[in-house]
């Protein structure tokens, strides 16, 4: 097989933009999913004191900024993503004056703050949505939803991505006689309300959110379903049927992301206006990052545009599978779609929403329902390779060009708990499909803290909201620490070179003429390369070892000639001239 040509792919805008050298183009932010970070008041649930305790570890760990999954009022159906009040702070997290103390704590020690913005939809019990039911068909406050009248059945074919229907029954939840035949849609589960964006109460609702957040010292905001806010007109039935729906959410296969519900241009008229409004009050250094599920890397570039969004997940890479043939393809195509409109391209491999990429790539085929959790009756991930191979995958990425998304725990290691017991399961996945899809709690397990503390130093109470699976001990903090080979360690030295060697905010990147499975490039004078084979190959370079997957590969400061082989599932940073 002929090696891949060289070429080089651009990382800078072409196209001037007001946004240039913002912060955020270049950042590494890492996401806090605050349930599982670290509890401060021993109830088995993390929290905001918790993280407030854990801040000099993520300044230590050399991040620019860090994301927090929602923490408002909600009844937590959904974990958080069912706000019931977008102006405070859950009981179960902390108050506000906590968060107030987090947020100069994080601002103290030079980094930022985003928070979720879940604008799609609500929690049955916000009082808006109380109202409406309250005041019956066709009145203004049913208005700020989408309800439908269909005295035969439900509206149409759309469909829950939590499972089942996309529309409840109005009746049930109101009371009122008049309701029958009554619909009201959510595309996730029935307590998140989908809002009506033709509304202009809504969109004043989420101004006013911009606004106090911001006021308050927020410096972006990630927001959540933003492919989703705009329906089309008329809501015609879903192409994809209600079978072929409900099969692929079986099978743990990604749900289509193109549709009547998905991914409407009138979407970007919303996102043209908060970024006006930011610009107006607040500087472009207030990001937005959409959490966009589309179809095409150019469709997601359309996020980012000048006067839209800072960011926008990389989901096709993060959805790539360890030796992808695509995944130089990928790389080549994000860059040049978010260049193209003069935005940065924002990396990521795992998220609260996806198997932790140390336990999907423990596998060498992947699974069909990957994507969907990992139960005790599943074939399981090989730990160890997995564990190598997320190294080799995060060191690479981390030396790409644009913005880098660490997922807590990621940079100790961890995996998803893949024997997770049933009975102790939250997602609301795991109920809306029968118990046929096990869903996400795998990837959202406490962080370990301390190896021979009480519930691994995440808590002093010995249960905790998810449990710890066997090998979470080992890869405690505490062990970490004092291993120089950890992948704690690892990640500490990777972010410390990125920002050295400026890798963040490198204009290009010339890829090296490389054999099928090895992708390496070079951006400036640093050379960046992973082995995805199951062979070990010769680099087309040769320099100094600047950081390296693992001791295989060789250590920092070591020589690199032309007789060293790079090992299967390694990844090196080399110093060239």
């Amino acid at each position: 097989m002929n090696p891949q040509p060289k070429t080089t792919s651009p990382a800078a805008p072409a196209v001037p933009r007001k946004d240039a050298n913002e912060w955020w183009r270049s950042a590494v932010i890492y996401q806090i999913y605050p349930r599982s970070f670290n509890d401060g008041n021993g109830d088995g649930m993390g929290d905001l004191p918790g993280v407030i305790e854990r801040l000099d570890y993520l300044k230590r760990l050399g991040i620019d900024a860090i994301w927090f999954s929602p923490f408002f009022k909600s009844p937590q159906v959904d974990a958080g993503y069912d706000v019931s009040d977008y102006f405070d702070i859950d009981p179960l997290f902390g108050t506000l004056d906590d968060f107030k103390k987090l947020l100069a704590g994080i601002h103290s020690r030079g980094m930022k703050c985003i928070i979720d913005m879940v604008p799609n939809h609500c929690s049955d019990q916000h009082p808006s949505f109380q109202e409406a039911l309250a005041a019956g068909p066709k009145s203004p406050e049913r208005e700020r939803f989408i309800f439908r009248y269909n005295p035969d059945g439900v509206p149409n074919n759309w469909r829950s991505e939590f499972g089942g229907s996309a529309w409840e029954p109005v009746q049930p939840h109101s009371g009122l006689p008049e309701d029958a035949g009554w619909w009201y849609l959510h595309l996730f589960a029935p307590e998140q309300p989908d809002w009506n964006w033709q509304n202009p109460e809504v969109d004043k609702l989420f101004l006013d959110y911009l606004r106090f957040w911001s006021d308050l010292g927020v410096d972006g905001f990630r927001v959540d379903v933003a492919h989703g806010l705009v329906k089309a007109a008329g809501f015609p039935d879903d192409p994809v049927d209600e079978e072929v729906w409900e099969k692929r959410l079986r099978n743990g296969q990604e749900t289509p992301v193109s549709g009547p519900m998905w991914d409407q241009d009138g979407v970007h008229e919303i996102y043209r206006r908060w970024r006006h409004f930011l610009d107006e009050h607040y500087g472009r250094d207030r990001m937005m990052v959409a959490e966009s599920w589309v179809p095409t890397l150019h469709r997601q570039a359309l996020y980012v545009r000048e006067d839209e969004m800072s960011q926008a997940f990389n989901f096709e890479y993060l959805l790539s599978h360890w030796g992808s043939p695509r995944q130089r393809h990928i790389i080549e195509e994000s860059l040049a779609e978010n260049s193209a409109v003069g935005a940065p391209t924002t990396w990521v491999l795992s998220n609260h929403d996806q198997m932790r990429h140390a336990s999907k790539y423990g596998y060498d085929e992947p699974l069909p329902n990957l994507s969907m959790g990992i139960g005790i009756d599943d074939p399981q991930p090989d730990v160890a390779l997995g564990r190598k191979r997320a190294r080799a995958a995060s060191l690479f990425m981390l030396g790409l060009p644009g913005s880098a998304y660490l997922y807590q725990g990621e940079e100790l290691g961890l995996g998803d708990h893949t024997t997770l017991d049933d009975t102790l399961r939250q997602d609301p996945t795991w109920k809306r499909t029968g118990h046929q899809v096990r869903g996400r709690d795998g990837c959202r397990i406490p962080l370990p803290w301390n190896s021979t503390a009480t519930s691994l130093g995440f808590s002093t109470s010995p249960r905790t909201w998810l449990p710890f699976p066997p090998e979470y001990r080992e890869l405690a903090v505490d062990l970490q620490e004092s291993d120089a080979d950890s992948t704690l360690n690892l990640y500490r030295e990777a972010l410390v070179a990125r920002r050295e060697r400026a890798l963040g905010t490198a204009e290009c990147i010339e890829w090296l003429d490389t054999e099928p499975g090895l992708l390496a490039f070079r951006s400036g004078n640093t050379v960046v390369a992973v082995n995805t084979s199951h062979g070990d190959h010769p680099l087309p370079a040769m320099g100094t070892i600047v950081v390296a997957s693992n001791p295989q590969v060789g250590r920092t400061g070591a020589a690199w000639n032309q007789d060293k082989l790079l090992p299967a599932d390694g990844a090196v940073w080399l110093e060239v001239h």
